[in-house]
């Protein structure tokens, strides 16, 4: 522990601004510092260290298993291939490098010259592969509610915009139209929160028919919530019908 401490101390790593990016104390520091480690920076080091690849390999399981709960809670009409879309708008390389920018990630991070390199040029890989492994050595250093914790602040908050990013009104309107259902309506039932912190739930309507409800930070995101349960259970008693026309044509 005492050579990690050295060398991070050596490059001038800020201890405190790295426990802020976690949310947490961490209880073995030597866990959290093996999931900053390149595989590019090994020959650099003094003494035995394995490279951030096997957390990255955890933390991917442990972001996927959080983002999949909580879809699954969040969204309880929505069938697997939605969530699956969802989910992967908020876990994908894009995303998570972008996050990883956000947080400054990059600052902690022991890399070779050609990774720096490789880095300030644009490449995401270097960065979404580090934040995973961030999140498996948090899983192994504080458990699922650390990184629940973490996930929740840091990735969950992007939903709204993976939502709007999935245009769910138009893939709506699109299904309305070509099954002759009318054009859909939308209605704000509810507003709450003060100005800075606004939530609005809004309904939607196919001809007369009340079909889902949505919550958003704007009316726009609630829309798109509402849209996405409303062609869920239009596409799911779409095939529910099939099936029972199916069955009655062998009768």
């Amino acid at each position: 522990m005492k050579e990690i401490v050295r060398c991070l101390q050596e490059r001038g790593f800020n201890f405190v601004a790295f426990e802020t990016l976690l949310g947490y104390n961490p209880k073995d520091f030597s866990i959290l510092f093996r999931s900053i480690v390149h595989r590019s920076f090994l020959p650099s080091l003094s003494f035995n260290q394995e490279s951030n690849e096997r957390l990255e390999f955890l933390g991917d399981a442990v972001l996927n298993f959080i983002v999949a709960e909580q879809l699954f809670e969040m969204f309880p009409e929505l069938e697997e291939g939605y969530l699956t879309k969802l989910r992967s708008r908020l876990v994908n390389r894009h995303t998570l490098a972008q996050q990883a920018r956000t947080l400054n990630l990059s600052q902690y991070l022991l890399l070779s010259p050609s990774a720096v390199h490789s880095l300030d040029t644009g490449s995401e890989s270097i960065l979404a592969d580090a934040l995973e492994a961030l999140m498996g050595a948090m899983y192994l250093d504080g458990g699922l509610k650390v990184v629940r914790k973490f996930v929740q602040k840091n990735i969950l908050t992007l939903i709204d915009q993976a939502l709007t990013d999935n245009n769910y009104k138009s893939a709506l309107l699109e299904y309305a139209q070509a099954h002759a259902l009318g054009v859909p309506f939308y209605n704000v039932v509810r507003e709450e929160g003060p100005e800075h912190d606004r939530r609005f739930t809004v309904e939607v309507y196919v001809g007369n028919e009340s079909l889902g409800f949505g919550d958003g930070r704007s009316k726009k995101e609630a829309e798109q919530e509402a849209a996405a349960h409303a062609l869920a259970f239009l596409e799911q008693s779409n095939v529910s019908q099939e099936k029972k026309e199916h069955n009655e044509s062998k009768e």
